[in-house]
């Protein structure tokens, strides 16, 4: 009984501690696509605004967890040149540039 006790303490702990982790996650993503969305919106002219939602989660979608870190710092220390060269890095890829024509092209077609 004293095992079957402590194993669903165990249990329950690491699942508040996945839900807080997931919390924090979704925080910092919510984050990092309002500042993709406005240096997208300020600094990249080619991107129509009515595209501007699907290019951000484009780029969100195909970027890593340390960039997303990053964008979600930039929300506080603001936009600058490291934020456009970094969603310039994550729009090159073939990835972000597949999901751009897929959802970006069907924005504006829309």
């Amino acid at each position: 009984a004293m095992i079957r006790a402590l194993t669903l303490t165990v249990i329950l702990a690491l699942t508040a501690c996945t839900e807080a982790t997931q919390a924090v996650d979704d925080v910092g993503r919510r984050s990092a696509k309002a500042t993709v969305a406005k240096a997208l919106s300020t600094r990249f002219p080619a991107v129509p605004q009515t595209a501007v939602t699907p290019f951000t989660d484009c780029v969100i979608d195909n970027a890593s967890l340390r960039e997303l870190r990053s964008f979600a710092g930039d929300a506080i220390t603001g936009v600058d040149e490291a934020t456009v060269a970094l969603i310039t890095t994550v729009l090159q890829r073939p990835e972000t540039q597949q999901c751009i024509a897929t959802r970006g092209l069907a924005a504006l077609a829309a």
